[in-house]
């Protein structure tokens, strides 16, 4: 089994999402994170989706995807060739002796506070998996409250216009 980042560039408009899905769905596959958001151009939207399958199933997953009508292009994000990025929102339990240590995790790892409350704190943190999940193992020392992640959103590195190049 390998984990896919795959972009895929379509046309912004109802249903896109549904169909798309429903391949991975229709093959049994869990899309473990998808992400979607209107591009520059607001006639298209981009879709980050992270998948977790065997290499053959997971390659046809990916040609069936690019031959739907409202897709303009798919592009599979890889390592160094591509920046990919996560955003956790984390509220924990902090009263005023528990906030000097939480400070201090959130200054080594860069996050924002967003909020302060009388008994907890909401922390930001936008990076990469890894760096989201050593975060977390740090944080639950302290009592975690809620937690929601965005999923991944990437795209290649470099210089490509997908809407002048797709099919």
């Amino acid at each position: 089994m390998s984990k896919v980042v795959l972009s895929i560039l379509v046309n912004n408009t109802s249903g896109v999402l549904s169909r798309v899905a429903g391949l991975f769905s229709r093959r049994g596959y869990n899309i473990d994170s998808l992400t979607v958001g209107e591009t520059e151009n607001p006639a298209f939207s981009r879709m980050t989706v992270s998948v977790t399958g065997d290499d053959i199933v997971l390659e046809q997953i990916e040609k069936q995807v690019n031959k739907l009508e409202d897709v303009k292009s798919v592009k599979q994000l890889t390592g160094e060739a591509s920046v990919c990025r996560e955003l956790i929102l984390v509220k924990v339990e902090a009263d005023k002796d528990a906030r000097p240590a939480i400070n201090a995790i959130v200054d080594i790892f860069r996050a924002k506070i967003v909020d302060v409350a009388d008994n907890s704190m909401m922390i930001e943190l936008t990076g990469n998996q890894a760096k989201l999940d050593a975060f977390i193992k740090l944080i639950e020392g302290y009592e975690i409250k809620e937690l929601v992640r965005t999923g991944i959103s990437g795209l290649a590195r470099g210089f490509y216009d997908e809407a002048k190049e797709s099919k």
